[in-house]
């Protein structure tokens, strides 16, 4: 798997007018004390770093295929002194083989759109799961990329490869057992799906 597309790494100060209180969207989730998360395409730990306090005495697994960002993620996590942390360089792909454990939530912010193969995606993110465990998506709302707009610029994803909550709904639930628990608003510009996973057959 490739780098996740059109999902460049955009910078805090303008993370921060969408989500200024990353730890309280992160609860809005459903994500709470105790929860094992594993966050892919973590990056540099805008969400990653905030999930390690809200869960904390349980771990936050970063997974990415930046192996700088996860070494700027590192450096952060040092200096805030967290160690509820841990980063892995691997293919989302291999999660569930990689994680020294099954998780209680996986959780994808901002970069389902960019997946080039969402069903493999999908499929790791339910077999890294534990039995009840939540699969969360995080995506921009369908809206046009100049109307999602950030310090006066047009921010986001090509419109052409923005997915409205029912169509992720409908990706993940063909991909794998899972069923949709939840829709959460997540204003200006995105929008969160709660997934739960169903034990096959």
């Amino acid at each position: 798997m490739e780098p996740f597309q059109n999902t460049n790494q955009p910078d805090w100060d303008w993370w921060s007018r969408l989500w200024p209180t990353p730890g309280a969207t992160l609860r809005a989730l459903g994500i709470d004390r105790g929860d094992a998360l594993a966050e892919v395409g973590c990056g540099n730990g805008y969400f990653a770093l905030p999930a390690a306090r809200v869960v904390d005495p349980a771990t936050v697994h970063a997974v990415d295929l930046d192996r700088a960002l996860l070494d700027e993620l590192d450096e952060l996590a040092a200096l805030h002194r967290i160690e509820n942390l841990e980063t892995y360089h691997a293919d989302a792909r291999d999660m569930a083989d990689v994680l020294p454990e099954p998780v209680d939530v996986v959780l994808n912010a901002n970069t389902f759109h960019g997946v080039d193969d969402v069903a493999a995606f999908v499929t790791s993110a339910y077999d890294a799961l534990a039995p009840d465990g939540e699969f969360v998506v995080v995506n921009w709302h369908d809206a046009a990329r100049e109307d999602t707009r950030i310090h006066g610029a047009a921010r986001g994803p090509p419109t052409d490869l923005r997915l409205s909550p029912d169509a992720t709904e409908r990706i993940v639930t063909d991909a794998a057992a899972f069923q949709s628990v939840e829709t959460v608003e997540l204003p200006p510009y995105h929008y969160a799906v709660r997934f739960e996973k169903e034990t096959r057959a």
